[in-house]
């Protein structure tokens, strides 16, 4: 089942600046500030997207010193 049938828009969005930022991996994870600076979508939603993500199993975080770091996994 392809990503656009399993989340919202703005997921996808937040999944495709991801996948540009090269966030593909624990060792090249990225802060919600430079997602959010990528899918020129507002802080919030982006937060809540990459919420969305990590529920349905295409997104990790992992807890930092200073900010979390999102990365892909699918």
């Amino acid at each position: 089942m392809p990503i656009e049938d399993e989340v919202s828009a703005n997921a996808l969005k937040v999944y495709k600046a991801m996948k540009e930022l090269g966030m593909a991996s624990e060792e090249k994870m990225g802060t919600a500030e430079r997602v959010t600076q990528a899918a020129r979508l507002p802080k919030n939603m982006v937060l809540n997207a990459l919420q969305e993500l990590q529920t349905k199993g295409f997104a990790r975080r992992k807890v930092r010193e200073k900010a979390a770091g999102y990365y892909l996994i699918r």
